[in-house]
C-alpha cells in the first residue's frame, strides 16, 4: 500500500476512534498531500509525500523554536505532538555512520574528485537517502569530504 494510501486509512480508522487529535493532524497531511497534487496535476509517489511529511516536520520544528523563545509552551507541546504523529509515517533516519558509508559510496560511485562533482553525488544520495536525513546535513558532509 502506498504511504498516501495508508495515511487516508488511517484518517478513517481515528475518525472511528474518536482520536480527534490524530485526526486533525492526518487532515493536515492528507490536505498538504492533495494541494501539492492539484498544483502539479499528477499522482504523487511515495518519495514526493515524503518530502511533503518531512517539509511539515521541519516547519513545527521551527514554531517549537518560536514558541519557546515566546514562552508560549502551551503551544509548543501541541506542535510536538504533530510531530509525533507525522514522523509516524516517515521511515527511520539514517545514523551518522550509515551516512557517511552512503556517502563514501556515491563519491565512490560517481567518481567525484574535489567540490566541482558535489552535484553528482547529491543526486546520488537523494535517491538513496529519501525522507531518512536531512539534505542539509548531508550537504555539508559532502562538502566537507570533497573540499
Amino acid at each position: 500500500m502506498s504511504l498516501k494510501g495508508r495515511i487516508q486509512d488511517d484518517i478513517k480508522t481515528a475518525m472511528k476512534a474518536g482520536d480527534k487529535d490524530r485526526l486533525k493532524v492526518l487532515r493536515l497531511v492528507s490536505a498538504a498531500i492533495k494541494q501539492v497534487e492539484v498544483d502539479e496535476r499528477k499522482e504523487l509517489d511515495d518519495v514526493t509525500v515524503l518530502s511533503i511529511l518531512n517539509k511539515m516536520v521541519k516547519q513545527r520544528r521551527d514554531s517549537i523554536t518560536q514558541y519557546t523563545n515566546g514562552n508560549r509552551q502551551d503551544l509548543a507541546d501541541i506542535e510536538a505532538a504533530e510531530i509525533s504523529v507525522i514522523e509516524s509515517y516517515l521511515p527511520t533516519r539514517l545514523t551518522d555512520d550509515e551516512l557517511e558509508e552512503m556517502i563514501d559510496e556515491a563519491i565512490a560511485q560517481s567518481g567525484a574528485e574535489n567540490i566541482r562533482d558535489m552535484g553528482k553525488v547529491m543526486g546520488l544520495i537523494k535517491t538513496r537517502a529519501a525522507g531518512r536525513a536531512d539534505m542539509g546535513t548531508v550537504g555539508a558532509m559532502v562538502k566537507e569530504r570533497l573540499g
